[in-house]
Parts: C-alpha cells; sequence; structure tokens
C-alpha cells in the first residue's frame, strides 16, 4: 500500500511540490489512476478476501438471485448463468439424467401415467425408474383405474416403503363403485333406446364410452365412442366422436384409425375452430410417423398452429411438435423445403423457441455446420430414447440425418479429402469411407463417384457437357427426320386419296 499513501500525500498535502509531485508519478504509474480509483481498486480487492474467508467457513454469503451477474477474483464479472435450454427439464447433455418431474408436468391424463412407465421401464437407471413410478403410483391414485394401480405396485415391489404398497382397500372400493356406476349408465342407456331420442343416446353412449375409459378398458372405451356416430346430429358432436376415437386410438396403438378418424372429422361442413385444427394436424402426423412416413409426418406437424398451445396434453405437448416436426424434416426436406417451411415458417418458430436445441441444430443444418448439427443430436438423443412415439424412429431418423449431411457436404466438390471430411464430422476415416461406399451404391452421391483409398480421397466424375450437348443435338435430329418422314407420307397418302374414312353412323 506504499503507493496508495503516496496518492494521498499528492492529493491532500499542500507541502510537496510540483517536482516531487512529477517524481513520484514516473515511479509509481499506479498513481495515474487517481485516489478515488486506488481507493475502489482496494476495497473491491478487500470485497473478494472476505467473501473467500466467509466461504471458506462454510457460509455462501452474495449468492447470485436468478441471473444476476456474480463476481470472482479481480473484480471481473463473469457471464450470467443462462437458464436451462433443454427440453421443459430434459437434460439435453449426454450423461444427464431427464428430469422426470419436469418431463410428466407437460402431460395429463392417461398419457402422463404412460410416458411415466415407459420411461420407468427403458430408462435403465434405477433413481429415474423409482422416481417415474412413484409419480406414475400418485398419478393413478388420482383417477379409479384399480387394474393400473396394481401393475405399478406390482413393478415398485415395495421399493418405496408402504405408501406405495397395494392399497386393496383403495382398490375394492374403486371396484365397488365402478359397478354400481356401470350399472346405473347401462340402465339409464337402456332407457333412452326404449324413448328412441337420439341425442339421449348419443349422450349414454358417450358417458358409458368416459366410464370405461377412466377405468382403463379401452376396447369398451373404442366400441361406445364408435357407436356414438349413427346418433351425431350436428358437425360438433361429429368432431367430438372423432377426437375420443383417436384419443383411444392412439393409446392402443390402432394408427389406422386415427388416420380415418382425423380425415372424417376435417371433412365436417362446418369451419373447424383454430385448436380442433391444430389437434387434428398432430394426430395425423402421429399416425404417419408410426408408419414411418416422415415427410408428411413432417408437414402434418408443420401445419399445426400456435393456438394448440396446452390445449391437448392429454396426448401430445407443444415441446413434442417442435422435436417430431423437426427431426422428421430434417431427414425428408430437401434445403429448399427446410428453408421455406421450416426456418421461415413463423408459426413452428414458436414450437422451435420452446426447444432450443432444435432450433439450433436446423440451423446448423441447413448454414453446413454439420459437427455442431451431429453434436446437438448426440446431446438429445439419451431423451428421445425415452420418448413413447419417438424411440423406435430415433435410429433411422438419425441415419437419415446424417446421411443427408454428407451427401450435401460431398455435392459442390470435384474431389473431397476425407481426412478433412472426418474432421467436420467427428468421425474416422475408416468409417466414414464405409458410408460413403454404401452411399455411392445406392446411388444417392454423384453418380460415378469414386474413392481413392490409398490417398483417402473422394472423387466425383461429373458429365463431360460437351459430348452431352452434341449427343442432344443428334438425338435432336433423328426425331426431327423421323416427324418429316412420317408428315410427308400422310401428304402423299392425303394427295393420293388413299385414306380409309369411317363410315359414317346411321
Amino acid at each position: 500500500m506504499q503507493w496508495l499513501r503516496y496518492g494521498y500525500r499528492i492529493r491532500r498535502s499542500n507541502k510537496l511540490d510540483r517536482s516531487r509531485e512529477q517524481k513520484l508519478r514516473s515511479q509509481h504509474p499506479a498513481i495515474l489512476l487517481g485516489f478515488r480509483e486506488a481507493i475502489l481498486s482496494w476495497n473491491s480487492r478487500r470485497r473478494v478476501k472476505t467473501r473467500e474467508e466467509t466461504m471458506d467457513e462454510g457460509v455462501v454469503v452474495g449468492a447470485p438471485m436468478g441471473h444476476e451477474a456474480m463476481c470472482s477474483n479481480g473484480g471481473a464479472v463473469d457471464e450470467p448463468r443462462r437458464p436451462p435450454t433443454s427440453r421443459a427439464g430434459k437434460g439435453a447433455a449426454g450423461g444427464e439424467l431427464m428430469d422426470v418431474e419436469a418431463y410428466a408436468a407437460l402431460y395429463t391424463g392417461r398419457t402422463k401415467v404412460a410416458r411415466l412407465l415407459f420411461i420407468a421401464e427403458r430408462c435403465g437407471n434405477e433413481a429415474m425408474q423409482l422416481e417415474a413410478l412413484r409419480m406414475a403410483h400418485d398419478e393413478i391414485k388420482k383417477a379409479e383405474d384399480s387394474h393400473l394401480h396394481r401393475e405399478v405396485t406390482a413393478k415398485i415391489g415395495g421399493r418405496l416403503g408402504p405408501r406405495y404398497a397395494l392399497d386393496q382397500s383403495w382398490a375394492d372400493t374403486v371396484d365397488r363403485r365402478a359397478d354400481v356406476r356401470k350399472e346405473k349408465l347401462e340402465n339409464e342407456l337402456n332407457g333412452y333406446k326404449t324413448n328412441l331420442i337420439k341425442e339421449s343416446i348419443r349422450m349414454g353412449y358417450n358417458d358409458l364410452a368416459d366410464f370405461f375409459y377412466d377405468h382403463g378398458q379401452l376396447g369398451d372405451a373404442l366400441k361406445n365412442y364408435v357407436r356414438t356416430r349413427d346418433y351425431c346430429t350436428t358437425s360438433k358432436h361429429l368432431i367430438h366422436m372423432c377426437l375420443s376415437v383417436i384419443l383411444v386410438s392412439i393409446e392402443l396403438g390402432q394408427f389406422m384409425h386415427v388416420s380415418n378418424y382425423a380425415s372424417k372429422a376435417e371433412q365436417t361442413p362446418e369451419q373447424l375452430d383454430l385448436v380442433t385444427h391444430s389437434k387434428l394436424r398432430c394426430a395425423a402426423g402421429l399416425a404417419y410417423l408410426e408408419t414411418k412416413k416422415y415427410k408428411l409426418a413432417a408437414r402434418k406437424f408443420l401445419e399445426t398452429g400456435p393456438e394448440l398451445g396446452n390445449n391437448y396434453t392429454d396426448m401430445i405437448a407443444p415441446q413434442d411438435v417442435a422435436i417430431y416436426g423437426g427431426l422428421c424434416a430434417l431427414a425428408s426436406f430437401d434445403r429448399t423445403e427446410l428453408k421455406n417451411k421450416v426456418i421461415d415458417n413463423i408459426n413452428f418458430r414458436n414450437f422451435l423457441e420452446l426447444v432450443p436445441e432444435v432450433r439450433e441444430l436446423i440451423n446448423d443444418f441447413y448454414a453446413s455446420r454439420y459437427a455442431s448439427c451431429l453434436e446437438y443430436l448426440e446431446k438429445l438423443k439419451p431423451n428421445l430414447l425415452l420418448d413413447i412415439h419417438l424411440h423406435d424412429h430415433v435410429e433411422t431418423l438419425y441415419t437419415e440425418i446424417r446421411h443427408k449431411a454428407i451427401i450435401q457436404y460431398t455435392h459442390p466438390f470435384i474431389s473431397v479429402d476425407l481426412h478433412m471430411m472426418a474432421g467436420a464430422f467427428k468421425t474416422n476415416v475408416a468409417g466414414l469411407e464405409k458410408e460413403l461406399k454404401a452411399l455411392i451404391t445406392d446411388n444417392q452421391i454423384q453418380l460415378q463417384a469414386r474413392i481413392d483409398s490409398h490417398n483417402k480421397i473422394l472423387y466425383a466424375r461429373h458429365a463431360d457437357q460437351r459430348n452431352a450437348t452434341f449427343q442432344r443435338a443428334l438425338q435432336t435430329g433423328v426425331e426431327f427426320e423421323r416427324d418429316v418422314r412420317a408428315v410427308l407420307v400422310r401428304a402423299n397418302l392425303i394427295k393420293q386419296e388413299s385414306i380409309l374414312k369411317a363410315a359414317k353412323k346411321p
């Protein structure tokens, strides 16, 4: 602190003359900061030292609130902490565990339980499995499906304590209440049929179907929902019936019914509201996804409007629309379609904002930043494999996206160094060479492309444009000569009146 005392004397003492002041400034350049700057710098370092001592004692002082900046040694300001950008709590980084609670919060109803049970079955991590089973158990106890309760408690196997064991009294109470309710609904329906009132019969079938759906009897629920079709008198009734059949069919895995009833709902004479239109687009997209028609699935998801919001959480979340639509578009669209229908799509952009990883990998793919794109895909892969609808398609979609990236990388060049290309795709030369061989064999890369295995170079043999032009000219001349000869023959036949005319009808 010697230089600080010198600065104080310069500022405050009238005994120092101008020559000594200049001498001190030349000997101590830090004095040029001035007394105020010196004091601020000294106080800053003192605060940091105090914080370090306090933290050594086990107490955290001055922790940042929210996303405020946090000072480090020397008074520098670190980058503010950014909020997690993974899919609603899903761990985006490889190796991170999914935030099961945040993920389950995206859904409601039976699909929430189904997704939790799927995670518990596929995750391969006991802690995550127990968390998913615990949440599924709590959700089931809010409903009236005793069969599902018995199934979940059997999977838990007493690992969560007595609270999550089989509650036989609750199950028996639910079953007795269900029997009474079922008998009442059937009697009411029989009365409606006797009175021949169509609207009452429709409501009776609908109530009975809702009862079966709530108790997990999906087959009986589907039958009763379909029976309401004969008693629908308005377009609103027909749309409600179609949406109910779609919901049950998706849970049963009968996606043919999903496509059929989505089309029927769209063909109703009345104009559909935006929310219903978005629901039908999502349902059709899931049906095409299940049948591996990725381009059609991408179009349906891209046509989904932002009005969907959280209005269809009993089947799909907005984040799912972004993931399903984005990956299917990458695997099936060309660059022009990707730009016009995905990147410049204002409505779909609202969904992409919910899943920044998918948005970034689409932009990286279009900008030819393939290493970054593939890195995002690998980070998302563990969580996508736990998705109840997408898990069977992850490998296929990833392979298609990777092949499209390789094809686009090689397209502009006459020759490509495989070492540089392997670095761009974060792979080894041997693996890349095998992929290129397969693509060349399938004629997906430029025709007549060849690999120099010794020098590790890919050569694309482009056609001789000069020779091709001459060949086209010769072919055009041959066709012209043939046409002229045919015209001359016809003219001579007409001249000689050698044409047989059709007989006139009486």
